[in-house]
């Protein structure tokens, strides 16, 4: 569906504001699990809006629902609040004439604020039907958040879920179709350490982590097909001084694919490794942190009428041809479900998860043109 000349003019109008969305929530900061006050910023914006029974759920969702009633079937909308950054004080902005600067202020600040003002417009054009929209400001979609708000969503409304996209990223023109799973460890080991000197020969904790290392590196990844599946150690840690063996040490790894047999044997690789090293009598604590799947079977009908639907928007709205991409998103929870869903962009920018991130100021009103087409059309 082509934009109509009132959608256009809305979205022209509205640029300004969407700045001023993205400028008060970049100053309100929201590490993954203590999104609190920009869900009550979100709250507040949607009552303010002529949203009715707007209300925050026990993961620091916020709910915006258009028609949703009871047991109607519904179509999700939503963009997460939490940035990747752990502070909780505000951080740094700053913009000029082509550009806002700050850590988060695309991933996914922009693309929220893009949301909230699209959903506006739905909300206030609405003219009935049997289906409903829940427009969704979500919690703890980075790292360690591990996808809460998006479980929490699919916990409450899986079964009436008609089609799910969600709002993330920074390229127009990809359309996110596979869901790309992760498991994520944090790995200790314990040793019997001592004086450098004077207990020469006892074990390393540093010396034994790091030929855990050395031998998880060495695998060769599965493939099936045209799959991917990739692994990384992101941090480690551990010992006391220079002067003295290591007791203790820690290392957080993770492997991920977008094919989940492939993901089964690296687990199982993992697995192995880890029981390898117990078996030399090395005590070798495992903590799962972070746990994303895959996806699942889909209705491939349902799956296509909507991939169709956004790529034909893009290519109408935007005059871009789409292209499919996997990626770790919150689409990957109804992914996995069976669920049709997509991940799609409202802006342009760079960056993203490092201090320097930067907003395309002129990405919005296209962002906003494709959002419109998209929502509408609903």
């Amino acid at each position: 569906m082509a934009l109509d000349q009132k959608m256009e003019n809305y979205a022209l109008s509205v640029q300004e504001e969407i700045k001023q969305i993205i400028r008060d929530m970049c100053a309100i900061p929201a590490p993954s699990h203590h999104e609190e006050k920009r869900a009550e910023f979100c709250k507040k914006w949607f009552e303010d809006n002529g949203f009715e029974n707007v209300s925050i759920d026990a993961a620091l969702n916020v709910l915006a629902p258009v028609n949703v009633t009871s047991d109607n079937k519904i179509t999700i909308y939503m963009a997460h609040t939490d940035t990747v950054f752990p502070e909780l004080t505000p951080l740094p902005f700053s913009e000029d004439d082509e550009f806002m600067y700050s850590p988060g202020v695309t991933d996914d600040t922009a693309n929220l604020a893009v949301l909230m003002v699209c959903a506006r417009y739905f909300k206030d054009h609405f003219k009935g039907g049997k289906d409903g929209v829940l427009f969704v400001a979500n919690s703890c979609e980075e790292g360690l958040g591990n996808l809460k708000g998006s479980r929490q969503i699919m916990a409450d409304f899986a079964s009436r879920t008609k089609e799910f996209i969600t709002i993330d990223g920074t390229c127009l023109d990809r359309i996110v179709t596979c869901a790309v799973g992760s498991h994520r460890y944090k790995v200790t080991v314990k040793t019997e350490g001592g004086h450098s000197y004077g207990n020469f020969g006892n074990r390393n904790a540093i010396a034994v982590l790091s030929s855990m290392i050395s031998l998880l590196y060495s695998v060769k990844v599965p493939v099936e097909g045209n799959s991917k599946t990739t692994y990384n150690v992101g941090t480690i840690s551990g010992g006391t001084s220079v002067n003295t063996i290591a007791q203790d040490a820690c290392m957080m790894y993770e492997y991920r694919s977008d094919n989940k047999n492939c993901l089964a044997k690296m687990q199982k690789m993992f697995e192995q490794t880890v029981e390898t090293f117990r078996s030399m009598g090395i005590e070798v604590e495992v903590e799962k942190v972070g746990d994303r799947p895959c996806s699942g079977e889909i209705d491939e009908t349902a799956f296509a009428a909507l991939k169709n639907r956004i790529s034909s928007a893009i290519r109408e709205t935007l005059g871009m041809d789409s292209r499919e991409a996997s990626s770790s998103t919150d689409a990957n929870m109804p992914l996995s479900l069976g669920i049709p869903a997509v991940c799609i962009s409202g802006c342009r920018g760079a960056g993203c998860h490092t201090r320097e991130e930067k907003l395309e100021k002129a990405s919005l009103l296209p962002g906003c043109r494709l959002l419109l087409d998209i929502i509408c059309e609903n």
